[in-house]
């Protein structure tokens, strides 16, 4: 490991990056729920207000529409990480006279109250902060802050993400419109199971911001890097599985085998899975390429056969 990857590592840069393309559309995303919140805001709230309130829903825009499928940009988090964040912070700002110990108070409460309610949401904790500082407009409202302009802007937010990201299929939000619109086929064999994950994460013992659906493909792409099978590998008579995830599952079973040296060719049929029911005839080569494991029908799953 040379030093300028030591101290990326220590940083946490991390090594992966996205398209140009997704970065784009994840800009323009931003771009439009932060428009039309600071529209909203800046007609209940004096310049001023606005800029506080703006500023936690800010954050919120970078998760919903950079990592619209993290686990902390889910709906429940946005939704339930501003609220009780709001009513904490109005709460301490009522009852603590001193601004800077209610201020340090209503941002460790709310940490404390999104981890028992499952909905931790970072930009909640500036939700409950601006509730504090957030100057004379914000404290005027009372608990009216929690539904204007904090309950506004998060539908505001929330519909502008679903809108918006569900033009593009590949970052459907919330994460559950990815899982219904992406069902494996009957018996698609998981890469692991649920409860191996369940375990992994909690013998981890930390907040981690990745769903179980996004374990399970980041598992299955580290898996399928390099098994694809070699052309003689392949026998007539035997099914075969792509490995991938959700509809683009498919299992195929070879029925006979054509042709010699560069000119052989496969002929299948679709057996589950993506295209099914269906046949088709690919070199020896192709079908080897897109081969990951053999596979066999027990009960009403498939499973891989193992050497």
């Amino acid at each position: 490991m040379g030093p300028l990857e030591h101290w990326a590592r220590w940083l946490g840069i991390e090594g992966g990056s996205v398209s140009a393309s997704e970065r784009a559309v994840a800009a323009l995303g931003g771009f439009c729920g932060i428009g039309l919140m600071l529209g909203v805001s800046s007609w209940l709230l004096d310049l001023t207000g606005a800029a506080w309130v703006v500023a936690s829903m800010g954050a919120s825009a970078v998760l919903l529409f950079a990592v619209p499928h993290g686990a902390l940009s889910q709906p429940w988090n946005l939704i339930g990480g501003h609220l009780f964040s709001a009513l904490i912070g109005v709460t301490c700002a009522r009852w603590i006279p001193q601004p800077h110990l209610a201020a340090a108070v209503a941002v460790g409460v709310a940490i404390g109250v999104m981890l028992l309610a499952r909905s931790v949401h970072p930009p909640g904790g500036a939700t409950a902060l601006a509730a504090v500082v957030g100057g004379e407009a914000i404290r005027a409202l009372g608990y009216g802050y929690v539904v204007a302009p904090v309950l506004v802007n998060l539908l505001v937010l929330l519909g502008v993400a679903v809108g918006f990201n569900y033009l593009f299929p590949w970052r459907r939000y919330p994460a559950e419109l990815m899982r219904r619109g992406h069902q494996a086929g009957p018996g698609a064999p998981p890469p692991i199971e649920h409860e191996d994950l369940v375990f992994a994460l909690s013998q981890i013992d930390s907040f981690v911001d990745v769903t179980e659906d996004d374990l399970l493909r980041i598992y299955e792409l580290a898996t399928r890097h390099s098994a694809h099978l070699a052309p003689a590998d392949l026998r007539a008579g035997v099914c075969y599985s792509n490995g991938k995830h959700a509809e683009a599952w498919s299992v195929r079973r070879i029925e006979r085998f054509a042709g010699e040296g560069g000119q052989a060719t496969v002929s299948y049929r679709v057996m589950a899975g993506q295209e099914y029911p269906g046949r088709g005839v690919v070199s020896r080569e192709l079908f080897s390429q897109w081969a990951a494991y053999p596979v066999q029908l027990k009960g009403n799953a498939w499973q891989r056969v193992v050497a």
